[in-house]
């Protein structure tokens, strides 16, 4: 994973997410469930480390944005 940039991070309420898991599958559900709660920037495409198991995924999160969940 690239290091974390301050830009991206510069203000209140920005979340970067680096999630590692098991499969593709639950690398997305993942970032599904916290889109619920903010405006997800989602990503299309985990990667995978050489020799290492599992998957990663980076998306960023906007908690500042209204959540798109009904109550």
């Amino acid at each position: 994973m690239d290091p974390i940039n301050e830009v991206r991070v510069k203000e209140p309420g920005l979340i970067l997410v680096d999630v590692a898991a098991a499969d593709d599958a639950t690398a997305f559900a993942f970032q599904a469930a916290l889109a619920e709660q903010g405006a997800a920037a989602p990503a299309s495409r985990t990667t995978r480390d050489v020799g290492q198991p599992g998957v990663r995924l980076r998306f960023y999160l906007d908690m500042r944005q209204p959540s798109t969940r009904r109550r």
